[in-house]
């Protein structure tokens, strides 16, 4: 029996991996499973380009929704689930096709995630002192020395991933990045991965449209309804932080919205580099299955 395969289709956040997979599932006949770590939560829609009705309705999707922001769940556990969903979806179809923007959630469905030790209690309590004491960018300039590799991949503007890769390097004594990469494990089924690409301008300008639609759709009112939940992780993410800061009183209505687009950028230009690592994944124009 030949294997199974599954279809990664990955690439920069507003270059069309939506309407990709969609494209690709509809071709051979089975569903999708969503990537996306903020899109699994079902208090996040308009910020976090939640496929629209249509689209959730041309296709069988997974993992979309299927949380709340006051769950606990991880990387880890994804891993699981995905799996067992995909156990059971290729004992009827011969393919699936995974896609989202979230590396660490890719690489779990690809790759696995290895098992990470407890971090040391004292240094997480020693490091968020220093984030209190000394702001983030101390934090920040220390990980570039220590683990320039994981620095250039992970959101630095999220003090809880620069803590997290900090307190690994200081427990083991070895980058985060090299633990996190340490044990690829094998599936038994074939991977595809299938890159979007277009010029940077291009992929900027359809940034910026996105963000614009966003704010037209009501992006306002769903921020300013999760704002009593601001403390949670889920929240901490590029289109609801800057609205934050208006209802604050901190940026007008305008810087947030200018916010967002430059934020939504420079996650962009992360997710690229984050992509490169890989040698295994054909990179083709975005327009390709349209």
């Amino acid at each position: 029996m030949s294997k199974k395969t599954l279809f990664v289709i990955v690439g920069p956040t507003a270059i069309g991996k939506t309407a990709t997979a969609i494209r690709l599932a509809q071709q051979h006949g089975t569903e999708i499973l969503s990537c996306d770590s903020r899109q699994f939560y079902k208090e996040l829609n308009i910020g976090v380009a939640r496929p629209s009705d249509e689209e959730l309705a041309a296709v069988k999707h997974h993992f979309i929704a299927n949380l709340s922001i006051h769950d606990s769940y991880n990387v880890s556990m994804y891993e699981h689930d995905a799996l067992a969903l995909l156990d059971d979806l290729f004992a009827t179809h011969d393919s699936a096709v995974a896609v989202g923007g979230s590396g660490l959630y890719v690489d779990a469905l690809c790759q696995g995630i290895t098992e990470m030790p407890d971090p040391d209690p004292e240094i997480r309590a020693e490091l968020k002192k220093r984030l209190q004491d000394e702001g983030i960018e101390s934090l920040r300039s220390q990980l570039r020395l220590l683990d320039p590799e994981y620095y250039e991949q992970t959101d630095i503007a999220n003090p809880l991933r620069i803590i997290r890769g900090l307190e690994m390097y200081l427990t083991t004594g070895r980058p985060f990045s090299q633990i996190r990469k340490s044990e690829i494990k094998e599936r038994p089924f074939e991977i595809v991965k299938i890159g979007l690409t277009c010029p940077r301008e291009e992929l900027y300008n359809r940034i910026n449209l996105r963000v614009d639609e966003m704010v037209r759709n009501g992006l306002e009112d769903e921020a300013r309804g999760l704002l009593p939940y601001r403390h949670l992780n889920a929240l901490n993410t590029v289109g609801y932080k800057e609205f934050f800061d208006y209802f604050d009183g901190k940026i007008t209505l305008e810087q947030a919205i200018a916010d967002i687009k430059t934020h939504t950028r420079r996650y962009a230009k992360r997710q690229i580099t984050w992509l490169q690592r890989y040698s295994d994944i054909q990179w083709v124009d975005r327009k390709i299955f349209l």
